[in-house]
């Protein structure tokens, strides 16, 4: 009698990621998401620009308009919401089971996390191009040359995955796709509302200027403003202290994030 023996197929890591990245970008082709991403960026910019910029035309600090002090702070917008769908689908993968199974298969800790992370950041692509464009319709233009506009873009997408990580990491933990939005959407909110991003710093009172000024969308803001560029020297110059700190910001979340995913990966039941 011959023994036969099945030779265990290679695993390639790369091509886990990319099958589990096509089945969560899949559906997108199917579903409403896509419009609903170029919807909400239109919404975004028309909600903000529409009613401020005759109040805020004259506060800017010199900037040529409104849009272009505006548009940065809308692409961040679009790219948070974007980045929300990674927390949504990380808790529904956690409470239809969907890790566990991950967990009895050959696939490293992080691949999973990998591939949601990838997905979120075609979406986040799609957000910026929107968000971008409908700022090009209201008078947005790039000032800065060939390397800031692609550096402006570079850095989107970086707090775009910032706040990927975050979202997916807030899921998998909590297992409950309904709880999740919230705590995704509300400091969104509260720290775009409280932020350089609509009005200038001395437009909010004195004892909070000090948050306002230091906390990471501001940070994001005003560099990415000041990658932009301006018709006139208000956005600001590109330095290390107007660039500096929004890395900063990214670079520690990152620190943070990817340690705990591997945490939460290894010890959620």
């Amino acid at each position: 009698m011959t023994e036969m023996s099945a030779a265990r197929p290679s695993v390639s890591s790369v091509q886990q990621w990319w099958v589990l990245t096509a089945r969560t970008i899949t559906p997108t082709f199917r579903n409403a998401e896509l419009p609903t991403l170029a919807v909400a960026s239109i919404i975004f910019t028309a909600a903000f620009y529409l009613p401020l910029k005759n109040l805020m035309g004259p506060v800017i600090g010199g900037m040529s308009s409104y849009a272009q002090y505006l548009t940065p702070m809308m692409a961040i917008q679009a790219i948070a919401f974007a980045a929300v769908s990674a927390a949504f689908r990380s808790a529904v993968d956690s409470v239809q089971g969907i890790n566990r199974r991950f967990k009895a298969l050959p696939i490293g800790r992080l691949i999973p996390m990998a591939s949601r992370l990838s997905a979120t950041m075609y979406r986040c692509v799609i957000a910026l191009s929107i968000a971008l464009l409908a700022g090009h319709v209201i008078g947005f233009r790039f000032y800065g040359g060939t390397a800031h506009t692609v550096s402006f873009c570079i850095l989107a997408l970086l707090i775009g995955a910032t706040l990927a990580l975050l979202g997916d990491l807030i899921g998998t933990w909590n297992e409950n796709p309904e709880a999740t939005l919230p705590i995704m959407v509300v400091p969104q909110l509260i720290f775009g509302l409280l932020s350089v991003g609509l009005q200038p710093i001395h437009r909010f009172p004195e004892w909070i200027q000090p948050f306002v000024r230091n906390q990471p969308v501001s940070q994001w803001v005003i560099a990415m403003r000041a990658l932009a560029g301006d018709s006139t020297p208000a956005a600001g110059a590109v330095t290390w202290n107007s660039i500096g700190p929004a890395l900063a910001w990214i670079l520690g979340a990152m620190l943070i994030l990817i340690p705990l995913h591997a945490l939460v990966a290894t010890r959620r039941r």
